[in-house]
């Protein structure tokens, strides 16, 4: 069964970056678009950005376009998602899912134990 474990978050001023890290086990990705959401607490989870198995389609939630990048190196079964101009609003645990779509539908299944990311001065 796949099993998703994320990685790279932490502590982080305003305008600071983090990359993250989702790396897959027990399955390879072969064909899966693989998201990243967040969920803040008192918050509802929602989804960040969503990449195609080819890397040929990536999507964005509007509140991270321009900010955020994803990709994945299929090779090492790991996608990552860089955070650029991290703002406090952006605190939150972040989750890798699968699958996921260009609504940003993603599959919180298989998701690990998360990796926070705090954006504080």
């Amino acid at each position: 069964q796949l099993q998703l474990v994320e990685s790279g978050g932490g502590l982080v001023q305003p305008g600071g970056s983090l990359r993250l890290s989702c790396v897959a086990s027990h399955v390879t990705l072969d064909n899966l678009a693989i998201g990243w959401f967040r969920q803040a607490p008192g918050k509802e989870r929602e989804g960040v950005s969503c990449i195609t198995y080819s890397s040929f389609h990536k999507y964005y939630a509007d509140f991270v376009r321009g900010r955020f990048a994803i990709s994945r190196d299929n090779a090492k079964n790991t996608v990552y998602l860089q955070m650029n101009d991290l703002k406090p609003e952006d605190t939150a645990l972040y989750y890798c899912g699968a699958p996921c779509d260009s609504y940003l539908n993603i599959n919180y299944g298989y998701r690990g134990q998360g990796t926070q990311v705090t954006v504080s001065s």
